[in-house]
């Protein structure tokens, strides 16, 4: 996979130093170098940029203020002098917050988390579009409906997912915070550390546990709120 990306910094020294880091990066494609958030604006808007290199202390638009304004899908490593943006770039979901001088090591980490964010993405986009993922159980793949999902449970190294019409559950190796990355959120949740749950097959609530069958899953006290706003949504008071 390749990420397109751009770098928007005032300071002519630091825009050709990471012209020189993404150069040397085999999955970073280089669109433009711009000096100023606002001769970026049209070219960002109008070609696929994934991911931005961007300074904060910027005349005209501060990179947080542009960092607010970008497509949702494009995504920002911030690059500054300055420490005093760090909370505020966690508001505008930023990869990264680098902090000048940039050693390539730090450029590296901060490019590979972005790399691992695109993948997980777009692996999800797949997943939404076609409605199935291939699970490997018993050196076979199989493949799994995700409307036909019930739950799925965590056992250390391992998960079962329970689905509709098939008789016993299928065992794979994988961890439960893989899965949970990859399953559309707004219809998967997780409600306990062992448990993530389709919720569109939720047929019956019995105090703080979901009903299956004879199963009863726990709703555990980490994601109670949560689960009880997805409740309230789909609750005809």
């Amino acid at each position: 996979m390749i990420l397109n990306c751009a770098i928007v910094d005032d300071e002519p020294l630091a825009a050709d130093l990471l012209t020189s880091y993404v150069a040397k990066t085999p999955f970073l494609n280089l669109i433009g170098t711009y000096n100023s958030a606002v001769s970026a604006m049209k070219d960002i808007r109008e070609n696929q940029i994934d991911l931005i290199f961007l300074d904060i202390q910027m005349p005209e638009l501060s990179g947080i203020e542009f960092a607010k304004i970008l497509p949702k899908d494009t995504r920002v490593i911030f690059t500054t002098a300055f420490n005093q943006y760090a909370l505020e770039s966690y508001k505008v979901d930023a990869i990264d917050y680098l902090l000048k001088p940039i050693s390539y090591d730090d450029f590296l980490v901060a490019t590979n988390k972005a790399m691992d964010w695109f993948s997980v993405v777009r692996k999800q986009n797949v997943y939404m579009k076609d409605r199935f993922m291939f699970v490997k159980s018993d050196y076979k793949l199989v493949q799994v409906k995700l409307d036909d999902i019930l739950y799925i449970e965590g056992m250390k190294d391992y998960v079962r997912f329970y689905v509709e019409d098939f008789p016993k559950p299928i065992m794979s190796l994988m961890n439960m915070k893989k899965i949970e990355d990859y399953l559309p959120t707004n219809e998967f949740k997780r409600i306990h550390r062992s448990y993530i749950v389709n919720m569109k097959k939720v047929k019956i609530i019995d105090r703080c546990r979901l009903v299956f069958g004879d199963s009863y899953l726990p709703i555990s006290e980490s994601y109670k709120d949560d689960i009880q706003k997805y409740i309230d949504l789909h609750t005809l008071m």
